[in-house]
């Protein structure tokens, strides 16, 4: 695994693309976010997903979330209706997971053979910035192994890798912002026909959420 150190406020483009070109092979970037590390690879190509799986000894009946730069950006990957619009205006970037109809050039590995993907904007200026240079959503599902604790450092990053099953000639780079500090995941909530859900508690209390739609 190759390292690269990265300021967490003010990401270096050079170091962003070059974890770019290993997304566009088909590689695994491992990457911070506002509440913990996470594996990128491109959403819409099989293999990457079926790698990402390998890597974390997880089977491919869950659906893997997904981060974006912006608000367009998740439009381009997914669907938003005017009360996930409301949520979005309301904490994004943030910590609030949406999940949502996906649009078709998601695989359906990404999905878990489903059609709605959980999406966010996340605040930490280094996952918006691999986004936004990859120029599409990233996967952000944890940086751990299927069931361990989720990593907030880059030591415990190199240790989950090196202990996982890399796939031969499959390319995993680290964005090393430092560490994180860690805490409660994102909230996970979906809106449906007969009002919102609440599907993960984290970061962001229930209450906030339905306070919003008001």
């Amino acid at each position: 695994m190759r390292t690269l150190s990265v300021s967490p406020d003010d990401p270096d483009p050079d170091v962003i693309r070059q974890a770019v070109e290993v997304l566009a092979r088909g590689g695994i970037v491992a990457f911070p976010t506002d509440t913990l590390y996470g594996l990128a690879v491109d959403p819409r190509r099989d293999d990457a997903v079926e790698r990402l799986f390998a890597l974390k000894g997880r089977g491919g009946r869950v659906a893997v979330p997904i981060v974006a730069a912006d608000v367009e950006q998740v439009l381009a990957a997914a669907e938003l209706g005017p009360a996930e619009a409301r949520l979005a205006a309301s904490f994004w970037p943030g910590p609030l997971s949406m999940v949502v109809p996906a649009r078709a050039m998601l695989s359906r590995l990404t999905l878990g053979g489903g059609r709605t993907v959980a999406v966010r904007v996340p605040d930490h200026a280094v996952a918006r910035a691999l986004a936004a240079a990859f120029g599409f959503c990233v996967t952000a599902t944890s940086a751990n192994a299927s069931g361990a604790r989720p990593a907030i450092a880059a030591d415990e990053i190199r240790e989950f890798v090196q202990a996982g099953s890399v796939p031969e000639g499959i390319e995993v780079v680290l964005l090393d912002a430092g560490v994180l500090p860690g805490g409660l995941p994102s909230t996970i909530i979906e809106v449906r026909a007969d009002g919102p859900a609440l599907i993960r508690a984290g970061a962001i209390t229930w209450d906030r959420v339905l306070k919003s739609l008001q």
